[in-house]
């Protein structure tokens, strides 16, 4: 075991958490959580990014799956509902739905694009197919009202529809019109329902935030208490109030989410906690050492260093399909901690840095909106026989907002900005089976990359960057010889919050610099390609 210190010092809050004057300062005041902004998910590519806007408002939101009944969402007594866009029609058949019941609950609710059109038609309106669509940046004029308070009457928007609204609800009043729309937006005031067919969450509309913030502000009266210290107070709040005074086990990967999840959770329970970084050998170079080390210096935690790569290896055997490979080491990550709880004693509960892009990828939100893209080690990969109770103090926050508070928590940036690994590691970086050869052949890649990449210094601008071994063999000649290797794949990726990521333009001087020396210097490669997919249709990760 080693101990170190916690880093106590508070940095002013900045970014999308900045504090305003009306601070969360009185502990009698309702959580943020207790009056949510539910994001109602019908289908949208960019439903998740609307939860995003609402949160960089400083007003706490939740992504909702559609088929919530009005009583359901009652319960959650939200400061404001909205609808988000999707692709279907919405007279075709099996085209998502909600609970007219949801437009009688008087909560203030904003439909955009598809979910305009939705509340258009279910409030006794017309939407039709024109035959005119609208995809791209759109001029939009708009008369003074509530949603377009204080903005320029005209504006650029960002449309995606086939559908139109043909006639608003009654008593609802057209306040924005497109050249090819002639109901772009309406309001009706004395319901306080709104809709606009353009998206105002994308950055393609400059005038978005400010609409979304009119509806959270001057509509809703939502509060913009959604700060760094609001989330530290309200999880250690809850964090004692479901640990109590019992023994808790991290598990700490030496990443950011691990990392401000310890941190939240040492606040609250103090010496009952104790870490466990377990290496399992699936960790870029050097990585387990800077680990154990940054940790010596910045808690005062007991850190359990266990040494498993033989026994993750050995699990791994012969195994390529990449659901049972998360599977497979998040069931195994399980049973290192049930040992190492069993040896501390009786250890009850269990900490880890899920995020909320891990549960709604893993399709594990509670009225399973969300399809399942991937599983994530720590949410779709846990074993049913799991003896732990897991406390999971970011699960509903995107790792912009998990960054925010870890800087007001004092982390080092160097923790704070490190790029994000997969819990699995490389072995979801290895397409095919997880070999010791692959992995040293991968692992000193992925250290080459990243070297060129700081020594370009473009590390923060990038969401991530690595390297990709694909477990098949091509053609090179090297030294008039004919060869037969590896090839690796480099990824870099720009993004917000993983929902979405876009390829990152590498300058050609930094791809040939890791593409020669990749060659050069790792035996069994004669091949290096650069990935320039998007997500989507990709995703970031290759498994």
């Amino acid at each position: 075991m080693t101990s170190a210190d916690i880093v106590a010092a508070k940095r002013p809050p900045s970014g999308i958490f900045a504090r305003p004057e009306s601070a969360f300062a009185d502990s009698g005041q309702a959580h943020n959580e207790e009056r949510p902004v539910l994001v109602i998910d019908l289908g949208g590519q960019y439903s998740q990014l609307i939860a995003r806007r609402v949160r960089e408002a400083r007003v706490y939101s939740e992504l909702v799956g559609h088929r919530l009944t009005a009583a359901e969402i009652a319960r959650r007594k939200p400061a404001a509902l909205i609808l988000s866009g999707g692709p279907a029609s919405v007279y075709a058949e099996g085209a998502p739905a909600v609970d007219e019941g949801l437009f009688a609950l008087g909560v203030p609710t904003l439909g955009i694009c598809y979910g305009m059109q939705l509340m258009a038609r279910d409030l006794g309106g017309a939407v039709e197919r024109t035959g005119v669509s609208e995809f791209g940046k759109t001029e939009l004029e708009t008369t003074e009202s509530e949603l377009f308070h204080h903005l320029p009457p005209e504006q650029t928007v960002w449309m995606s529809h086939r559908d139109s609204v043909t006639a608003p609800p009654s008593g609802a009043e057209v306040t924005a019109s497109s050249p090819s729309t002639p109901i772009a937006a309406f309001e009706d005031r004395a319901r306080r329902l709104y809709g606009v067919q353009f998206h105002p969450e994308v950055v393609h509309t400059p005038h978005g935030q400010e609409i979304l913030k009119n509806f959270l502000y001057e509509v809703a009266g939502a509060p913009p208490t959604w700060t760094p210290a609001a989330v530290i107070e309200e999880q250690v709040e809850r964090i004692r109030a479901t640990v109590g005074r019992e023994r808790v086990l991290c598990a700490l990967s030496g990443g950011v989410d691990s990392a401000v999840a310890a941190l939240l959770v040492h606040k609250a329970v103090g010496d009952y906690l104790t870490c466990v970084f377990v290496d399992h050998g699936l960790l870029r170079e050097n990585e387990a050492e800077e680990v154990v080390e940054t940790f010596s210096g910045h808690f005062r935690v007991p850190l359990v260093h266990v040494q498993a790569q033989e026994r993750f290896l050995s699990r791994l055997a012969g195994v390529s399909d990449p659901e049972e490979k998360r599977k497979m080491v998040g069931e195994e990550f399980i049973r290192v901690f049930e040992e190492e709880a069993q040896q501390l004693g009786n250890v009850r509960f269990l900490v880890q840095g899920t995020l909320y892009s891990d549960v709604i990828e893993s399709g594990g939100m509670d009225d399973g909106v969300a399809a399942k893209i991937k599983s994530h080690h720590n949410v779709g990969g846990l074993p049913a026989d799991m003896r732990m109770e897991l406390v999971e103090p970011l699960r509903l926050l995107f790792k912009d907002e998990v960054r925010r508070i870890g800087e007001e928590l004092g982390l080092p940036e160097r923790m704070v900005w490190r790029q994000p690994f997969p819990g699995p590691g490389l072995a979801i970086r290895i397409v095919g089976d997880v070999t010791a050869e692959r992995l040293s052949i991968l692992r000193r890649a992925d250290a080459i990359l990243l070297e060129e990449i700081r020594r370009a210094d473009l590390y923060r601008d990038l969401w991530q960057s690595f390297a990709v071994l694909p477990a098949i063999r091509s053609v090179g000649v090297q030294g008039d010889e004919r060869t037969y290797a590896y090839p690796v794949v480099i990824r870099a990726v720009t993004s917000e919050d993983a929902m979405t990521a876009d390829w990152a333009r590498l300058p050609y001087e930094v791809l040939e610099a890791v593409s020669s020396r990749v060659i050069n210097e790792i035996p069994g490669v004669n091949r290096v390609v650069y990935d320039i997919s998007s997500k989507p249709p990709a995703t970031i990760e290759w498994e």
